[in-house]
């Protein structure tokens, strides 16, 4: 069984949650060859606390990203961008994690050996919580999505799909997943490996409406089915904030096409995911 990975960490001023995702790291029964933190223009002192780790453990490297624009979600993947571009070791796998999760002592080694079960799977993570006021909130998705701030990949799914995507209002995961699975890739979610976010989900600085709002205006980007919104809107009305939840991703959806909305990725794209969101709809009327 191949272990070695990579992880890469996008952080901006995060000086209240990165130490005990490093912790949680530095717990790992099977420890990263090597993880890069880029401090995305932290003002904070999370590049403080990362060049303590850094200091004493010789897999941690910080990097300083100087930058003056607005935090979006477009300049975490410059930042992870970046990072893979500083990467000069040889590697079997290679994730993104975020600096507000944490996760049990044996995450990786069990999420790994997920991998050797399946040589199709070339994309993968744990079941999602938020954790919001002291207690833990299921993030509702497909077990054939992965959330973007612990998507774990396979080399040679990762070389096959490129580069990350900056798009200003978060998306790039989606595109990583579907261009995985387009590709003949295996891109799954194992409920039995638990992380927990200590953040509302897609929030990035944001309020949790505008979160939500933008949330639907991306799955226009993405080409999501009109029916597929439809649905997903409604089965979002028990997400917190109850009810309101479903109507923002709706409305944003609605709002994008009114407003004229580029679509963000190509027709090859949005046909794929649409098929794929109708055959899902259909499974489930079926049940």
């Amino acid at each position: 069984m191949y272990k070695r990975y990579v992880l890469i960490t996008a952080a901006r001023n995060e000086e209240a949650l990165i130490e005990n995702t490093i912790k949680c790291v530095l717990a790992q029964t099977l420890k990263p060859v090597l993880w890069i933190i880029v401090s995305d223009a932290s003002t904070d002192r999370t590049d403080e606390i990362v060049q303590n780790y850094a200091d004493k453990f010789d897999f941690i490297t910080l990097i300083k990203n100087i930058k003056t624009d607005n935090r979006n979600f477009a300049s975490k993947v410059y930042a992870v961008n970046l990072a893979i571009s500083k990467i000069n070791i040889d590697y079997d796998f290679i994730g993104i994690l975020d600096a507000d999760i944490t996760f049990e002592p044996d995450y990786y080694e069990m999420i790994l050996k997920e991998f050797d079960k399946d040589p199709k799977l070339g994309l993968a993570g744990g079941e999602f919580y938020d954790i919001i006021d002291g207690k833990k909130f299921r993030v509702i998705k497909s077990s054939m999505s992965v959330r973007g701030g612990i998507q774990l990949f396979r080399k040679e799914c990762f070389l096959q799909i490129g580069k990350f995507t900056p798009l200003k209002n978060g998306g790039e995961d989606v595109v990583t997943e579907v261009t995985a699975r387009m590709n003949g890739w295996t891109v799954k979610s194992f409920d039995h490996l638990l992380l927990e976010h200590h953040r509302v989900t897609g929030t990035g600085g944001w309020s949790v409406y505008e979160a939500k709002f933008k949330e639907g205006i991306l799955a226009h980007s993405m080409g999501y089915h009109p029916f597929f919104q439809i649905f997903k809107s409604f089965h979002r009305l028990k997400d917190r904030p109850y009810i309101i939840s479903g109507i923002l991703l709706f409305a944003g959806y609605i709002w994008a096409i009114i407003s004229g909305n580029k679509r963000k990725v190509s027709k090859e794209f949005i046909s794929f995911i649409r098929n794929e969101q109708m055959e899902r709809m259909k499974k489930l009327i079926v049940r």
